[in-house]
């Protein structure tokens, strides 16, 4: 009998890695939830008070608003020319 321990002691033993990596795969998940949050939130700061994000709304616009107001993309010719056949 090399090996004295006992199904407690290797019980105890499983419990124990059972916990670290529960433990330590929740402290990921929340972190990575945090993490994704504040980067949400900073842009939705950003679009909604651009000033406090050193742009402003007369020069940078909102992003997703429609190109006429941004002034980006414009189209080169007329839509109609690109439907005639």
């Amino acid at each position: 009998m090399n090996n004295m321990q006992g199904a407690f002691v290797q019980g105890a033993k499983a419990y124990g890695r059972f916990v670290e990596v529960f433990i330590d795969g929740h402290w990921w998940v929340v972190g990575d939830y945090l993490e994704n949050v504040g980067k949400c939130t900073k842009r939705l700061g950003a679009n909604a008070y651009p000033h406090l994000y050193g742009g402003s709304s007369m020069t940078y616009g909102y992003r997703g608003s429609s190109p006429a107001l941004s002034g980006h993309a414009t189209p080169t010719k007329e839509i109609r020319k690109r439907f005639e056949s």
